[in-house]
């Protein structure tokens, strides 16, 4: 395959697989990855990027395969002895996971910017595709409940996700610039990637940069979104409910009209190929393959799906 230049949105497991795939199907050294950073926190004093990290120790071959987040192998004895200080017990940090927070926290308290941090632990790690935050500055998400407007760590570990969800805030996002690299991954890639992550927490954090969505819209380069949703259902997290709370479609064809003006092209899995006819009248070509990424294998199948259908293959 020639060299080409891809610019991939990403956040969460569903994201951090995709790049498996895609990483064995191009030349790593020519993928950006704009991470979302909305849903870092801050726990035990330390700056978690829940987000980043998984990208990161996915793409570095240390992700934990069951849970699809934090480090394989990994034990909890500092976790242990918090909780038993009667520390909170709802999030878990990994006794080699903490290494990653304990850097990252150090530097972001000297002045230096999260993408030099997150440069350097990629690099750390054995990163060859670049790794972007979407922005240097602060921006948060918080779900809104009947239980109030709760940060989206809140709401997805310690409350399961529970509640009917009334609204989603990206608190901060108006006023956030792109991170460096962020603008000119999109404005110079061949082709471009919304991963299956989640539209709503993960994907639209980043959108709602300013500038992002505008290179979007104007883009050069084919852009390809894949659905996150596979029969109804996401394969992981709470996108359904969050979907159902809104008023929106829980379906491809809802995450679809979530994308229209921002990509070419939208891949779904063949469960829901009755809704390929829908999106290809929001101006939307539809791509049916198999989109479930239960093996590296399956996910570089997927990945080289999207390639074909953006025609960089």
């Amino acid at each position: 395959m020639r060299a080409t230049r891809i610019t991939v949105l990403a956040g969460g497991v569903g994201g951090a697989r995709f790049l498996t795939g895609l990483t064995r199907r191009t030349d790593p050294r020519r993928v950006t990855v704009i991470g979302n950073t909305a849903d870092d926190e801050e726990f035990f004093g330390l700056h978690v990027a829940p987000d980043l990290d998984t990208v990161m120790y996915t793409l570095a071959g240390r992700v934990d395969p069951r849970r699809g987040w934090g480090v394989a192998g990994d034990t909890a004895q500092v976790f242990a002895a918090l909780a038993a200080l009667g520390e909170p017990r709802w999030f878990r940090l990994g006794d080699r996971d903490l290494a990653t927070h304990l850097l990252r926290t150090r530097w972001l308290r000297a002045g230096r910017p999260l993408s030099l941090v997150t440069r350097h632990l990629a690099r750390a790690h054995g990163l060859r595709v670049r790794l972007l935050p979407m922005t240097d500055d602060r921006v948060r998400t918080f779900v809104h409940t009947e239980a109030g407007r709760l940060p989206f760590q809140t709401y997805l570990v310690a409350r399961h996700a529970r509640g009917r969800v009334r609204r989603i805030e990206i608190a901060g996002a108006a006023r956030a610039r792109p991170a460096p690299g962020v603008l000119t991954a999109l404005r110079t890639a061949d082709a471009i990637v919304l991963a299956p992550s989640n539209p709503l927490v993960s994907i639209a954090p980043i959108l709602a940069v300013r500038g992002v969505r505008r290179a979007l819209v104007h883009r050069r380069a084919p852009a390809a979104a894949v659905s996150p949703l596979v029969g109804g259902r996401p394969v992981k997290g709470p996108l359904h409910r969050m979907l159902r709370g809104l008023g929106l479609d829980v379906s491809p064809l809802g995450v679809a009209r979530l994308y229209r003006q921002l990509v070419d092209v939208f891949v779904l899995d063949h469960e829901d190929a009755r809704w390929a006819p829908r999106i290809a009248a929001l101006g939307i070509r539809p791509v049916v393959t198999e989109t479930l990424m239960r093996t590296p294998t399956h996910a570089a199948r997927l990945a080289a799906a999207v390639l074909a259908a953006l025609g960089t293959r």
